[in-house]
């Protein structure tokens, strides 16, 4: 018996399919001439994770955008926006995008976390700060990451860990942490409560 979507999975596939990030990925590989192997090849993921990607079967971590962006030439920033490529100024009011609201933790199907863009109009910049809601997981089902650049976290409800393969460190709100993004990570919540971020990731051009 296949069970029933919840309202997160739901509010979740609506964020996605608001972004047709994969459409985006489709159009931009296909301007360049580029078949999903070369793009897998040049970006290190695999032609089928590309393809679910562009077919809306599954939502990207930040660092699997990250990587796919960068393979076609462009900020993740691109992703997030509708609007002109020519804009020098984004304001995003309180009310675009909802971000996500305090909830009490439960399992989620869509890896891991959910996120916005608090930058929305412009594309080629080299900070990309987001809103993020991390899900609550067991040690065992973290997603580990790694991408170039630098990133910023702060924390602003719930009680978030941070994980390297040395380490962990535990932020609760009003704690910050900068870190050297290439260093392999993982976040996940803690707690009853999900945690949430304000997220501002750097990537040299």
């Amino acid at each position: 018996m296949t069970a029933k979507p919840s309202d997160d999975d739901t509010d979740i596939q609506k964020a996605v399919d608001a972004l047709n990030l994969g459409g985006k990925i489709r159009r931009l590989r296909q301007g360049l001439a580029l078949t999903l192997r070369d793009v897998a090849e040049r970006s290190g993921l695999s032609s089928s994770l590309i393809s679910q990607i562009e077919n809306e079967l599954t939502a990207p971590p930040l660092a699997t955008l990250i990587r796919i962006a960068r393979t076609l030439g462009v900020g993740i920033g691109y992703f997030f926006q509708d609007s002109p490529a020519g804009n020098r100024i984004s304001v995003v009011r309180a009310g675009d995008n909802q971000p996500p609201g305090p909830r009490r933790a439960r399992q989620r199907r869509a890896g891991g976390y959910r996120y916005r863009s608090l930058a929305q109009p412009i594309v080629d910049q080299h900070m990309e700060p987001l809103w993020v809601a991390f899900e609550p997981r067991c040690k065992g089902r973290v997603h580990v990451v790694h991408h170039q650049g630098e990133e910023f976290v702060f924390v602003q409800e719930g009680v978030l860990e941070f994980a390297t393969d040395t380490q962990k460190i535990r932020l609760e709100p009003g704690d910050s942490l900068y870190f050297d993004s290439q260093i392999p990570h993982s976040f996940r919540s803690v707690g009853d409560i999900q945690a949430e971020a304000l997220v501002v990731i750097y990537t040299p051009s």
